[in-house]
């Protein structure tokens, strides 16, 4: 196994002095474990259509936001979207399958219902080689879905139907995978239910207790914004690894710049991944910068799911030692992927995209 030009048992016997800014290498010395990322989240399946501008606006929508809507309305939108792709997704879903498609070890928990959609959710969840095992719902809820308006610039607008995701409980979550997990990833749109919310401090806790790192993407600025303060809590208390991009972390620090909202950020947590769209990302540890830039994409089809796949690269170099440049990287090409094609997994291997010093 590669970390760069050095495998990780050369790195874990190395004078630290030697390593890479930015590799943890307390992290690469710890036991074995039996997966690399471990990500909760809301288990939706996403239903996709084509739209312009005009329809985003007659039906009063946010563009390239994400708004929460009941069984109702989610029928009635559903009614007026025409032909639909139905994938399932989840953001940190999403990005638990590409950590697996990227041929790391992935574990995931999310609540779906005892429902078709709920069968679907399972059996892509599983077929991308992840461990997933939470037990359905039964006769209440459906399984969640987010109807997803795709404009001709790429831009998704999405509208979601919470329904069996917004569930999960404490209950739900299983020690052994947080506890064997490198990394426990939390998704910031499912820190809406207050059982939820407990999940999410009761997994950070346990992967502590352990050793393990926590990371956390704050999803969508419409979720930061509901949550802000208990986000910086979560963030102060909790979180290893923060996933941003450029108007959610200007948002959670209520500033005008993303140069202030990086600074602010800077020795919050461990690691900051703050993307940018077409101008790459940066990566901050500590007081060390990465400025990483996007990979070429001959034509942006659909955004739906790009933070959660650069997440995934990102966390695929990170679990395996790669510098915070080389993390980065892994993200942009993964994300390219997602965005080059309709909807947010990924359609080729991703393990061929990359050059082969990352493999």
């Amino acid at each position: 196994m590669n970390v760069g030009s050095r495998s990780v048992n050369s790195v874990s016997a190395t004078d630290p002095k030697s390593v890479e800014p930015g590799v943890d290498v307390a992290m690469l010395r710890r036991p074995m474990t039996k997966f690399d990322v471990t990500g909760i989240g809301n288990a939706i399946v996403d239903v996709l259509a084509h739209a312009d501008d005009a329809f985003i606006s007659n039906q009063g929508l946010h563009k390239g936001g994400m708004a929460l809507i009941d069984a109702t309305r989610a029928e009635d939108l559903y009614r007026l979207m025409g032909d639909t792709v139905e994938i399932s997704g989840g953001s940190a879903a999403n990005t638990i399958a590409g950590v697996a498609a990227l041929g790391s070890k992935a574990a995931y928990i999310g609540k779906v219902a005892d429902d078709p959609l709920g069968e679907t959710f399972r059996k892509d969840i599983r077929a991308t080689g992840s461990h997933y095992e939470v037990a359905p719902l039964r006769a209440a809820a459906p399984t969640a879905r987010c109807l997803i308006l795709v404009t001709p610039d790429g831009q998704r607008t999405m509208n979601t139907f919470l329904g069996a995701s917004q569930e999960l409980t404490p209950a739900d979550v299983d020690a052994s995978l947080i506890q064997e997990a490198k990394v426990t990833y939390l998704e910031g749109y499912l820190w809406d239910p207050p059982k939820a919310k407990e999940a999410f401090v009761q997994a950070a806790s346990i992967a502590h207790d352990a050793g393990r790192e926590v990371s956390l993407s704050l999803s969508d600025a419409f979720c930061v914004d509901r949550h802000r303060d208990s986000f910086l809590d979560l963030i102060d208390s909790h979180v290893d690894i923060l996933f941003a991009n450029e108007t959610e972390i200007t948002s959670l620090y209520q500033v005008n710049s993303f140069e202030e909202a990086a600074s602010k950020v800077a020795g919050q947590v461990k690691i900051a991944a703050l993307t940018r769209s077409e101008e790459g990302s940066l990566i901050i540890v500590g007081g060390d910068r990465f400025q990483v830039p996007a990979e070429p994409v001959a034509k942006v089809v659909d955004t739906t799911g790009a933070g959660d796949l650069y997440a995934a690269g990102f966390l695929y170099g990170h679990c395996r030692g790669f510098s915070p440049a080389d993390c980065g990287r892994v993200g942009s090409i993964a994300a390219a992927e997602i965005i080059g094609h309709f909807g947010a997994r990924p359609e080729v291997d991703l393990k061929t995209l990359l050059p082969a010093e990352l493999r």
